[in-house]
């Protein structure tokens, strides 16, 4: 009876480890599903960080074209610059284009930031009535 006993034990331990096909079934699947999800945090950091350089690029857009018009500057045509924020560069352009409407002018603010080695823009513009200056 005991040595009964002793030979069931020991081919439930048999049975209760990882057979050598498993294991390596198991790692095949890591191998897939690993880079799969490393490159899924990828895009989603690239997105934040898009996400947020955006909204200080249009915070940079909006402030760069309000100091602008009220420094009169609206007779040069173009202007450039670049304001640092923090480590992150924003170049800025401003253009100004007749309008359909006589005394109207189109003024566009351009902020190019980078994200990862790429660049992004973002575009603000406003009108400006030029028969009062």
């Amino acid at each position: 009876m005991f040595l009964n006993m002793t030979i069931h034990a020991n081919r439930q331990r048999a049975r209760s480890g990882f057979t050598l096909a498993e294991v390596l079934a198991a790692l095949a699947f890591m191998a897939i599903v690993i880079p799969v999800a490393m490159q899924g945090l990828s895009v989603a950091n690239t997105a934040g960080q898009v996400g947020l350089r955006k909204v200080a690029a249009a915070r940079i857009a909006e402030r760069v074209l309000n100091e602008w018009i009220v420094m009169g500057q609206m007779q040069s045509a173009n202007q450039r610059g670049t304001v640092q924020e923090g480590v992150h560069e924003f170049r800025w352009t401003i253009r100004t284009e007749l309008w359909n409407q006589d005394t109207m002018r189109l003024a566009t603010a351009q902020v190019v930031y980078t994200v990862q080695g790429r660049e992004f823009e973002v575009h603000l513009s406003t009108l400006i009535d030029t028969s009062t200056q």
